[in-house]
């Protein structure tokens, strides 16, 4: 297949990607790949090495082998600047916002990230119209557009789980990884994080990590398990649901041998 109709189908690939930390093989030969528009989760128990699997896509953590494919780009000797510039965007497990910024603020510097207004030190503070309109619709398709003004800080954790990920959608990423969007979350913020996923646009490209299988499963075109750095199964909502491996995983019957 020539690599510009890979481009169309795949937007991420991952081909027998590996991390070693000493003796220790955190990530082991994990091959995957996530089709264009979807949302494919990966699943799996405390210390299954999902969050390292991160860290080696978007290039804060380097490869000990495998390669790293994004829309047709091997970028596996990228920075993770470059992979950000080129269209990745993360989320991460602890909330990572600017507590003493508003709300409009901190998205504001997201999305001139990109942009050569960054350099200038003389640039207005205050959104032009462009910029005020993308922030508008940014801010409503993540649930908080009442709180516009309001200080980072002074939200709920919910919130500002909210306005984490609306931070990495005005980087206008084409890749978008959320660590578990979900951790921390009382029951009655969890689902409407779930409803702000599932309205993401059709063209951009899920990878999600979530630790709360069921979740996981309701949000999934796709579902990969992994356990202890290698992959367990892989497959349809469906099918994850009813593997004999993964509920064993799941509910502490699994033994694992080195």
């Amino acid at each position: 297949m020539m690599a510009a109709d890979k481009a169309q189908k795949w937007a991420l690939e991952l081909d027998g990607v590996g991390r070693s930390f000493g003796g220790l093989r955190a990530v082991n030969e994990v091959g995957l790949q996530v089709a264009v528009g979807s949302t494919h989760v990966v699943i799996g128990p405390n210390g299954a090495g999902k969050t390292t699997l991160f860290g080696l896509i978007s290039g804060e953590i380097a490869l000990s082998s495998g390669s790293v494919t994004m829309h047709g780009q091997n970028m596996s000797r990228w920075s993770a600047t470059k992979r950000t510039l080129a269209g990745l965007g993360r989320t991460y497990q602890i909330t990572n916002v600017m507590a003493g910024l508003t709300v409009e603020e901190n998205v504001l510097l997201s999305l001139r990230g990109k942009s050569p207004v960054k350099y200038n030190f003389f640039s207005d503070a205050r959104p032009n119209a462009e910029e005020d309109a993308t922030l508008s619709r940014l801010l409503e398709t993540c649930g908080i557009a009442a709180h516009r003004r309001d200080r980072a800080g002074a939200m709920s954790y919910g919130r500002q789980r909210q306005l984490e990920l609306a931070i990495a959608l005005a980087n206008g990423p084409r890749v978008l990884l959320l660590d578990e969007p979900a951790a921390g979350l009382s029951p009655a913020e969890r689902g409407p994080m779930a409803d702000i996923i599932r309205q993401l646009p059709d063209d951009l490209t899920v990878l999600l990590i979530e630790h709360d299988m069921e979740l996981a499963l309701g949000l999934a075109d796709r579902v990969t398990c992994l356990y202890y750095g290698e992959v367990l199964a892989e497959g349809s909502p469906d099918a994850i649901r009813a593997n004999e491996q993964v509920q064993a995983v799941y509910f502490g019957t699994a033994e694992h041998h080195a």
